[in-house]
């Protein structure tokens, strides 16, 4: 429609005050939420509240006042809170609203059911448009089935409101009552991201491939992961919601939803949530097409998505992976929302990632986060069995598929260091891990993912270095065992036919300073996870300022230059942490071995002595305390790869 639409609306165009007399005692009314919050509607439904009596408010997250939860409305208005925002999350832990836990993607199901009835729907829309029809804009969500569900439909027409694409049209017919209002859409913004959220996102940035498909929520976790996304690739978005940290990487076209397998070139969302500028962008964006969450939400759907990453947040995980995200013991906090959805969604994508992400400690590091049990009367959110990554400000966690053990232990690893020890004493007590598991000492050495490194071999493939973790002990141990016995032979230098599960742990348990071990992952497309390709050490000798080292490569992989890389790698580390150079023992027979130190690039002295070659690699300088140092020369490309 044109300038002239308030005339061609008719009637239907009234004050707040008449639209109220549409509704009937005992009422069941749906609210909009988010940016659609209908403000105006809600302020003036309690202004009648000596006409009303037995109505039942319900809605998901609302933005801005709550005036239907105050005290005074007890015995009036009694909310049904599909998600707990902080606008009600007094009257919810107070009793005087309730709490309704369900899947997001189920709930415009429950609405048309009439399993939650809707007699009245309040929206929030655009002035329609040439042809009648107005837009619910920045908010569709469980709109469509309010819509279709009640009696009387009384929609807030907000001048401000951006009509947008998608599933988003209402025509005037549908609407039988109409207030305009011409204000700013409510706000949300956490903020920039403080240090322990930085780290978070770049430890989620970093399980991001090239062409992955994206959920995010709001916050600032979300914000700091899509801050760390600038160096990718063909990103794609398919979620319940999204805020700002968008917008800059679809103007640099890392966003542009090219790689996407299931609405190719369209960024799918269901409702956004932020500031005014968001609300700009996605006006009549032909890129953004809004759809009911119970299509983004559907778990079928969202699979239908390769690469998909789902990134959610909680408030408690437990040492066997249990997820607690809607409250805080018995006090009910947020909801479940779209969690479930997306992380079984994710799950069953072509190399799909769930992802929890949670800072590693609450009320200013008071509290862990990560605790041998949930809270009495907390709910799980995501089972153990549906949890696959957890995310905290020190480092990622892979539990799914992994044994108690394993997850508890990787668990610890993530945790706050100073919750360390107390989390491994409950992991023992609970008979967790092993009753003899090595005790964390008083001064924990954090896991330095400083020494982590991506690069390339020289055939191409792609190759992720980094430090060992007490949670590599099945790795290792699978390593251990696809070993030739000539290769154990030259890595031990004796046959050595098992290796035990104290000796797992004393190897994956080092103190990162005068013990390093560095590991090489290599991709398998046919699993989720990276195959453990090789293995370099050393142990540091405190009076001579030399460490000894040993390296080991699968049989399969060698030849293809991976111990060459590892060396090099270790050889920087262990210059930065002041090491003056290595020592090793090795077969008198392994001349590939001694070739292999040679090509290095750094003088090598060697002794022998009963069949054993004693080898000695001093390096020009230590680089103590630099934060990057120049690489170790690299063994020559036609280098036979050693076995040791």
């Amino acid at each position: 429609m044109s300038d002239d639409w308030r005339a061609r609306c008719g009637d239907k165009l009234m004050p707040v005050a008449d639209a109220m007399k549409r509704i009937r005692r005992g009422d069941h009314i749906f609210v909009a939420g988010g940016a659609g919050t209908p403000t105006a509607l809600l302020l003036g439904l309690v202004e009648q509240k000596e006409q009303l009596a037995g109505h039942e408010v319900v809605h998901i997250l609302t933005l801005g006042p709550a005036p239907h939860v105050a005290p005074e409305m007890k015995g009036i208005i009694r909310h049904n809170a599909l998600f707990i925002g902080s606008n009600v999350r007094e009257a919810v832990q107070s009793g005087r609203a309730d709490y309704t836990p369900i899947f997001l993607s189920e709930i415009p199901g429950m609405i048309r059911s009439g399993r939650i009835p809707v007699d009245v729907a309040f929206i929030t829309v655009s002035p329609p448009g040439p042809h009648g029809f107005c837009s619910l804009g920045a908010d569709v969500g469980v709109n469509r089935a309010g819509i279709g569900a009640c009696r009387t439909l009384i929609a807030e027409v907000n001048v401000q409101m951006p009509p947008t694409h998608g599933n988003t049209s209402v025509h005037i017919d549908r609407i039988d009552a109409m207030v305009e209002t011409d204000r700013p859409l409510p706000e949300l913004s956490f903020g920039t991201p403080d240090e322990d959220a930085d780290r978070i996102g770049q430890f989620v940035a970093d399980l991001v491939e090239d062409g992955s498909t994206l959920q995010m929520g709001i916050g600032q976790i979300p914000d700091a992961v899509l801050r760390h996304l600038g160096d990718k690739r063909d990103l794609g978005i398919h979620t319940e919601m999204f805020s700002d940290g968008v917008i800059p990487l679809i103007q640099k076209g890392v966003i542009n939803c090219r790689a996407k397998t299931l609405r190719r070139g369209k960024a799918v969302v269901s409702f956004v949530m932020g500031t005014q500028k968001l609300y700009s962008f996605v006006g009549d964006n032909p890129l953004i097409e809004f759809e009911p969450c119970d299509y983004t939400n559907d778990p079928f759907v969202i699979a239908q998505n390769d690469k998909m990453v789902a990134i959610n947040t909680a408030l408690e995980v437990d040492l066997t992976g249990q997820v607690c995200a809607d409250s805080i013991g018995s006090r009910f906090y947020s909801g479940i929302g779209g969690q479930v959805d997306f992380i079984r969604g994710a799950a069953r994508s072509r190399g799909g990632k769930p992802i929890i992400a949670l800072p590693s400690t609450a009320l200013d590091g008071a509290a862990s986060r990560i605790v041998p049990h949930l809270r009495e009367g907390a709910g799980v959110v995501t089972t153990r069995g549906d949890v696959h990554y957890v995310v905290t400000e020190y480092g990622a966690a892979q539990l799914h598929g992994k044994t108690i053990r394993e997850r508890a232990l990787a668990l610890i690893h993530i945790a706050h260091p100073k919750f360390r020890p107390w989390l491994l004493a409950e992991a023992k007590r609970n008979n967790f891990i092993y009753r003899d598991q090595a005790e964390l000492p008083v001064f924990i050495s954090l896991y330095p993912d400083r020494f982590e490194k991506r690069t390339h071999l020289r055939d191409g493939t792609p190759i992720f270095l980094r430090p060992i973790k007490p949670t590599d002990e099945g790795a290792l141990r699978d390593l251990f065992y696809s070993l030739s016995e000539d290769s154990v032979r030259q890595r031990f230098l004796t046959l050595k036919r098992t290796v035990t599960e104290i000796q797992l742990r004393e190897l994956c348990n080092l103190d990162y300073d005068k013990h390093m071990a560095m590991l090489a992952f290599l991709p398998t497309p046919e699993r989720e996870e990276d195959v453990l390709a090789g293995v370099a050490r050393y142990s540091l000798d405190p009076s001579s300022g030399f460490a000894e080292v040993s390296l080991v490569v699968q049989d399969r992989y060698q030849g293809r230059g991976i111990g060459s890389t590892l060396l090099d790698h270790l050889v920087q580390v262990a210059r930065r942490q002041g090491v003056r150079g290595f020592t090793a023992d090795v077969l008198a027979e392994n001349v590939r071995m001694l070739r292999f130190f040679r090509a290095g690039g750094f003088p090598v002295e060697t002794a022998l002595a009963g069949g054993i070659s004693h080898v000695r690699i001093p390096f020009q300088e230590p680089l103590a305390g630099a934060e990057s140092g120049p690489a170790a020369p690299s063994a020559s490309s036609d280098e036979t790869e050693p076995d040791q």
